[in-house]
């Protein structure tokens, strides 16, 4: 048996249970992100600890990047006697409006150690870049 030496996390425990932490696909959960612009990518590190990989879904339509997962609960036997359940089971979304400036043709996702991480190429057209100066002579090929 199990015994809870912080009786402050089952209270908040119980809250969440109440109301409605598991998420459902027409509710559902919402997972811890963080999001940082590294070098010429931007990333995006969402916390799905005991997703499976076939259990993600990520989807971009126009500028709106969406990502579901589902954690389904673990299936036990008739003689076992669960003395403790906390982890969050159900489903998981979370919504992000991309700028305009970033390549959405070209994300790349990596799934490892229950961490999805999201690499989001700067668009080339968003890049910083010099613009060169005409002399005398290229203003008078456009007619002034």
């Amino acid at each position: 048996m199990l015994r809870r030496t912080d009786p402050f996390r089952e209270l908040d425990r119980l809250a969440q249970q109440f109301m409605g932490a598991s998420g459902t696909w027409s509710k559902p959960s919402v997972m811890p992100t963080d999001a940082y612009r590294e070098g010429e990518e931007y990333v995006v590190a969402l916390d799905l600890p005991g997703v499976a990989k076939d259990a993600i879904d990520i989807d971009v339509e126009r500028n709106m990047l969406t990502v579901k997962a589902e954690r389904r609960p673990v299936s036990v036997g008739e003689d076992v006697r669960v003395e403790l359940s906390e982890r969050p089971v159900g489903v998981f979304s979370r919504q992000l409006a991309l700028a305009d400036t970033l390549d959405t043709e070209r994300i790349r996702a990596d799934y490892d150690a229950g961490v999805l991480t999201l690499r989001i190429p700067i668009a080339e057209r968003a890049k910083p870049r010099k613009i060169a100066l005409g002399g005398a002579a290229a203003h008078k090929q456009l007619g002034t």
